[in-house]
């Protein structure tokens, strides 16, 4: 699902699944206020308040500081620690039973107390209502939820599954208040009542305001008063003069890489600096595997052949991302260059030319990139009008690009409109099953209609069941290999993370690691 000092990508450590969880983290009450109220821009919008709908950057940065997770992603780390749990772990072998303990003491924003009862409700329900835009797809392999008394909560899986206490970590396993969220539906209200660090004091069109939640009880200590996160709806422009002005602290998700560029070039004589941070978050060309154009081998490997990546990251995009090689990003354990190492890092005219006739395909490829604007970075538009340039410089391709609202895209790319369509991903936890299970797995969130036995039946699942994630490598890079090989889906670049904050504003770095965890709690404003 998708920032300034560069921080390490850890790996997931080994031995996860055999209790290491246990008795990590430290204990804060959460209740300090000191220092004043932070106002962020974000040109993202956040699409739902209830975790049982939210599945983009924006819901799942609203539910990090709103709502708490059995577990959570320390600053700068991957490895989840106990957040609402005192201890979890995998009671046996297999990685498909996983207990936790809940601390004393828990308490939602209104007062409410929080048992293994709200835990249970907020995974069955989010289950059952099994919303379209929301996350139950992350737990296909969750049979049922257990609570023998009020602290203990029983995760019975129906498959092995070693990511599962990261998937519990992510917004996906934010805890609601049973008394508060209908069992059987979302709540419709635009209000939300959890036991994070803030409560969500307001919400409408124009802004979500936050105050500091006196009954949270966990790892994050909060360093401002609140936070008031303005939406700006795609609209660079007026964010960048927003910042300028004065009227937000921070500028996060949403200025263009050209903007970033030259506010960095100014070197904070503004009064405003960028902060860069590490990011995993992806974006890859998608082919229909059914369409007439798109499904034919040689026209996939063709592009391939084509694109440059280098001059997209150059003239698009600032060098404010890096070329992408395969579906799983460098610094993520398993990653490969399986793209570079088949194709190539310059563009090939020969090569190109030659897979089109061993398809048999001998004239002009006549081709749409289908784009949206602002829904996977505001360059996105620009970036696919560059690559239909490439591929027509070669004099094999007719390439043009049409750009479509996110709602109507997300419909025709489900009704099978498109040939080839762009997508873009922040992953839900920080592994190499998450750029690989929702792309080719059961659910699979391309609807690009590719399938592999040997990824789906064999190298996915021998995946999932295993503890030690640095043992996955060799299968993971098979499954890259494969990918390359049959080109479902064109790796373009890798994102890093920004944020542009005025002066006296401090603690982003802390905001943009490759968890991708906002933490507001970490945000100071002198």
């Amino acid at each position: 699902m998708n920032m300034r000092t560069h921080w390490p990508v850890l790996p997931i450590a080994a031995g996860l699944a055999c209790g290491l969880l246990t008795g990590c983290g430290t204990s804060g009450d959460g209740s300090g206020t000191e220092g004043h109220r932070v106002v962020m821009g974000m040109s993202d919008d956040v699409l739902a308040t209830d975790p049982a709908s939210g599945y983009d950057p924006g819901s799942w940065l609203l539910f990090n500081n709103v709502f708490q997770s059995l577990l959570s992603f320390p600053k700068g780390g991957t490895l989840p620690e106990p957040e609402l749990a005192k201890s979890c772990k995998f009671t046996d072998t297999r990685a498909t039973v996983f207990k936790c303990e809940l601390k004393d003491g828990l308490k939602f924003s209104n007062g409410d107390s929080l048992t293994s009862e709200d835990v249970k409700f907020s995974f069955d329900r989010m289950l059952k209502i099994d919303d379209p835009g929301g996350p139950a797809v992350m737990f296909p392999s969750l049979g049922k939820v257990e609570t023998p008394d009020a602290r203990t909560v029983v995760f019975r899986l129906t498959v092995p599954d070693a990511t599962f206490p990261s998937k519990v970590a992510s917004g996906a396993g934010s805890v609601v208040d049973h008394r508060q969220y209908p069992a059987g539906r979302l709540r419709g209200d635009h209000k939300a009542v959890g036991s994070g660090p803030y409560t969500l004091d307001s919400f409408d069109k124009g802004q979500a305001v936050f105050s500091v939640n006196s009954h949270y009880k966990g790892t994050a200590e909060t360093k401002n008063a609140g936070v008031t996160l303005k939406f700006f709806h795609g609209n660079q422009s007026t964010l960048k003069k927003a910042l300028l002005d004065g009227s937000v602290d921070i500028a996060y998700r949403g200025l263009s890489a050209r903007d970033i560029d030259d506010i960095d070039k100014q070197d904070g004589t503004q009064g405003i600096d960028v902060v860069e941070g590490s990011s995993a978050e992806v974006q890859h060309l998608v082919f229909n595997m059914k369409d007439p154009v798109a499904g034919k081998l040689g026209v996939r490997k063709a592009m391939a052949y084509l694109i440059d990546r280098d001059a997209l990251m150059r003239d698009v995009y600032k060098n404010t991302a890096t070329p992408l090689y395969s579906i799983i990003p460098a610094g993520i354990v398993g990653h490969n260059t399986a793209f570079f190492d088949t194709y190539g890092e310059r563009p090939s005219r020969t090569k190109a030319a030659r897979a089109l006739r061993a398809d048999g395909i001998t004239g002009k490829v006549t081709l749409t990139l289908w784009s949206t604007p602002t829904r996977y970075g505001p360059g996105t538009d620009a970036e696919l009008k560059a690559l239909a340039t490439q591929l027509n410089a070669s004099g094999l391709f007719t390439a043009d690009v049409k750009s479509v609202a996110f709602d109507q895209y997300e419909k025709d790319i489900a009704a099978g409109k498109y040939g080839v369509y762009v997508k873009g991903w922040v992953p839900d936890y920080p592994d190499a099953d998450n750029f690989t299970a929702p792309f080719f797995g059961k659910g699979n969130v391309l609807d690009n209609h590719y399938d592999n036995s040997r990824i789906t039946r064999t190298l996915i699942p021998a995946t999932a069941a295993q503890s030690d994630r640095t043992s996955t490598d060799s299968s993971f890079v098979e499954l890259q290999d494969i990918v390359a090989e049959q080109v479902p889906v064109l790796p373009v670049w890798q994102g890093k993370q920004y944020a542009v904050v005025r002066d006296g504003v401090y603690g982003l770095e802390y905001c943009l690691d490759a968890s991708t965890v906002f933490r507001f709690w970490e945000l100071s404003k002198s």
